[in-house]
């Protein structure tokens, strides 16, 4: 499984900073919101989200949105930055998830009833200073970290749900290095990294 950043990159903050906590979302909402966007795409419908939202909506978020089908990876779009109110940036990163992801084609549909959704909350990025990349693999938390990756033009990200099937830190930085444009053994004294978690809800596995 992979994911592609937004051009924004931070994440979600606190709610000191009037952004939201996880323990105010309601996943259920959420991924009840991008399939409502999706399908309304595909029936050419107005995708506006509906109104009056939540209020942790409408306050500053950043979100990736997977599909998959037949359990395997279909889109993945999402931000790092909190720069526009959560229900806006569910919608626009389902909707380019669904028909912008440039590795797929746009989602038909024919396959749409096929097609899960995953939506995961990002919170705010810290950084990972680190001397060589010994340290980073020894520092990475698998399972736990989601990883920015930055050198010059170059930045990826992986989220924590990738270590599922990288489950070994120098496999997961390498194909991240990868994904981003570097060779895997690739080091450099001003590369940067960053790690964050997630709250993550899909379909099919709400409680």
């Amino acid at each position: 499984m992979s994911s592609d950043t937004d051009s924004r990159t931070n994440g979600l903050g606190s709610h000191e900073n009037g952004r939201h906590t996880a323990s105010q979302i309601d996943g259920g909402q959420l991924l009840a919101l991008a399939r409502q966007a999706i399908a309304a795409r595909l029936e050419s419908a107005d995708t506006a989200m509906p109104t009056p939202l939540e209020a942790a909506l409408t306050r500053p978020g950043a979100c990736f949105v997977t599909l998959t089908r037949d359990g395997r990876l279909r889109g993945c779009i999402g931000s790092l930055e909190a720069w526009r109110p959560l229900a806006e940036d569910l919608r626009e990163n389902a909707l380019a998830a669904a028909f912008r992801d440039p590795r797929f084609a746009p989602v038909s549909q024919e396959e749409w009833p096929r097609i899960r959704i995953e939506v995961s909350v990002l919170e705010a990025p810290r950084p990972l200073p680190v001397a060589n990349e010994a340290e980073a693999l020894a520092q990475l938390v698998p399972g736990r970290d989601g990883v920015i990756l930055r050198h010059g033009r170059h930045c990826a990200t992986f989220l924590p749900q990738v270590w599922d099937s990288l489950p070994e830190p120098r496999t997961f930085l390498g194909e991240l290095k990868r994904k981003a444009g570097l060779a895997p053994d690739f080091w450099a004294a001003d590369l940067e990294l960053a790690v964050y978690a997630v709250h993550k809800w899909k379909e099919g596995e709400l409680p």
